[in-house]
């Protein structure tokens, strides 16, 4: 029996190529994973594809990016899979490791889609260094600014309670504790 495999990484994402080429190659059951990474601790179609496939099977995938988190994410599977004598047919790259030579090529490309992936983690940090030493901010807006801290402080220091403070700032209980705490010449946080 040929299971596939279908995964895409964000919401707004579309599995319809993969789910076309998946029927085109004829496969009987299609687990999905619609706005799922590949480095998410849990995947719950493909989990329910490994559950189904049973020895002579054929895990059919359109890319082997699709499948794994890294080189190593990659073997474990296919070793796993290998081990519960079920094949693993990936269609853009003509993998299929019912052969030697086809697990032998799914390793070589494996190695090489990991060296690209770390080259690209390596860009990307490069490139935010450089915006960081051109002044560049990342991350989420500040849950208050200077003048809202300083509100939040005298009305403190008139006798205001911490979780009221918060409900009046529009803020949570802990973030108003953390801005406090944080703050210059804060002794009070009850």
């Amino acid at each position: 029996m040929r299971i596939g495999y279908a995964r895409v990484s964000t919401g707004d994402q579309s599995l319809s190529l993969q789910l076309d080429a998946l029927e085109a190659f004829g496969c009987e059951r299609i687990y999905k994973d619609h706005g799922v990474s590949a480095l998410a601790s849990r995947r719950p179609g493909l989990e329910r594809a490994l559950r189904r496939l049973s020895p002579g099977d054929v895990l059919v995938i359109w890319r082997l990016d699709r499948l794994g988190r890294s080189l190593l994410d990659l073997l474990d599977i296919t070793t796993a899979l290998q081990n519960r004598d079920i094949g693993l047919h990936s269609l853009c790259e003509s993998i299929d490791t019912a052969s030697a030579s086809g697990r032998l090529i799914l390793q070589v490309m494996a190695a090489v889609a990991e060296f690209e992936r770390s080259i690209l983690i390596e860009r990307t940090r490069a490139g935010m260094e450089a915006a960081r030493a051109r002044g560049a901010k990342f991350g989420r807006k500040p849950a208050l600014d200077g003048e809202e801290l300083r509100e939040a402080l005298f009305l403190l220091r008139r006798g205001m309670k911490v979780p009221e403070l918060a409900d009046h700032m529009g803020v949570g209980k802990s973030t108003m504790y953390r801005y406090i705490a944080g703050s210059p010449g804060s002794d009070r946080a009850a």
